[in-house]
């Protein structure tokens, strides 16, 4: 991607970790990075100087960022938490909750639409709360950032007051806050009220009260996902996305007969990709192009477009439907989940579980998409050693290879073609 710097931002040769949104899919970022930690050179103990996380994404960020030990301890730490979660640990499962948040919800129909005491949401998200308060040590951050381990770190969430993506960053003093269209970048001093507004999914979760604005998920509105690791110094990125169907052999290709209308958790579970997915791929695409074309050009005219730079990156993706995977495990869901989704259509692989694919934090699909998100990241091992290699280790030609590391489908892997 090339970006129009300000003129007081300063380029770094920093790594950076972009940690996208998708509510349980993020169980399939552990994955991968429990492939880097294993894949991380000794001599490099912290990789990412940059870390940036949306949602749940952002969870696993600031437990990266403030983790006291090294990459791959931190790592550990993180894959313990995820394969220890159940529902009831990220939001009240019960029918008690259920129905009293259904008929608070009704109820403010008679009030404009406006709850009387807290936020409206459909799933009460107070465990997470407790959570996250537990096991992330947010003094830590700071720790990190005067000790060098850090450079920065941030989270993005949705003003719903002014209808704009920020990214609450905390990090170096050189770095400056940055505005651009419906987007910008606040430095603060992250806490857990940050976290839960950038994982405050609408509709499902309440929204957070952050100084005199309200927030909510920091997927929604988010035109640019790798911008702030760009504003925060990156010069290289590596994305972590939970999207399924960026390969172009999804395109097109094999369309299904409709036998019926789409089921109201078929619209939520588009509705949520649009959110979680759209724009990361978006701009991962422009990525790719704005590389390919910085690359065409010759070292002298690329000095004449200063401050426009390229920026290596690498990207893994789930080479599986995580809908079919997620439609499959339904039934581990507690009865009122159950109930919920199998009376809004959520059961299905046919549509319906991708709204499912985002609630379903138990143990069976969160191991299998850990699992998932190892394998697809040991399939591209070597390009990962090289991409996280130290830059003076790497010879020209290497560096030029590297810009877009995808992975194929199962379907394509056969032909030992790497993606493009």
């Amino acid at each position: 991607m090339s970006v129009n710097l300000p003129p007081t931002s300063q380029s770094h040769d920093a790594g950076a970790l972009v940690l996208s949104g998708g509510g349980a899919r993020a169980a399939y970022q552990v994955g991968v990075l429990r492939a880097l930690a294993e894949l991380t050179p000794e001599t490099e103990p912290h990789p990412f100087k940059i870390v940036c996380g949306t949602s749940a994404g952002a969870v696993n960020a600031l437990l990266l960022a403030s983790h006291p030990g090294t990459f791959k301890e931190a790592v550990a730490r993180l894959y313990d938490l995820w394969m220890g979660l159940t529902v009831d640990n990220i939001y009240r499962s019960n029918w008690t909750s259920l129905l009293g948040n259904i008929l608070t919800i009704s109820a403010s129909l008679f009030n404009q639409g406006v709850a009387r005491r807290r936020p409206l949401a459909l799933l009460d998200n107070g465990p997470l709360r407790e959570l996250v308060t537990e096991v992330i040590p947010f003094g830590n951050i700071q720790r990190n950032i005067d000790d060098g381990r850090l450079r920065a770190v941030s989270v993005n969430a949705m003003s719903y007051n002014q209808g704009e993506s920020v990214s609450f960053f905390q990090g170096g003093e050189d770095l400056k806050e940055w505005r651009r269209f419906r987007r910008c970048g606040e430095r603060t001093a992250l806490t857990v009220e940050h976290l839960m507004a950038s994982a405050a999914i609408p509709t499902l979760f309440p929204s957070v009260k952050i100084g005199d604005e309200y927030f909510g998920d920091g997927a929604v509105r988010q035109l640019a996902p790798i911008s702030p690791a760009l504003h925060l110094g990156a010069s290289r990125v590596f994305v972590v996305g939970v999207s399924d169907n960026r390969s172009p052999v999804h395109w097109g290709k094999h369309r299904k007969v409709a036998r019926h209308s789409p089921s109201l958790a078929q619209i939520g579970g588009q509705l949520f990709n649009a959110a979680f997915i759209d724009s990361l791929e978006g701009d991962l695409e422009h990525m790719d192009r704005v590389n390919l074309l910085l690359d065409a050009v010759d070292e002298k005219a690329l000095a004449d477009l200063a401050p426009l730079r390229a920026v290596e990156s690498a990207v893994i993706e789930p080479s599986q439907s995580l809908d079919r995977l997620a439609g499959r495990k339904v039934r581990y869901l507690p009865p009122a989940l159950r109930w919920l989704f199998r009376s809004t259509g959520a059961t299905t692989s046919g549509g319906g579980a991708s709204a499912a694919s985002y609630l379903l934090f138990e143990k069976p699909y969160l191991g299998e998409l850990i699992e998932l998100g190892y394998q697809d990241a040991m399939w591209e091992r070597d390009k990962l050693r090289n991409f996280l290699r130290p830059r003076t280790q790497l010879v020209e030609t290497q560096q030029k290879g590297l810009f877009g590391i995808r992975v194929k489908p199962a379907t394509e892997a056969s032909n030992g073609n790497t993606p493009s």
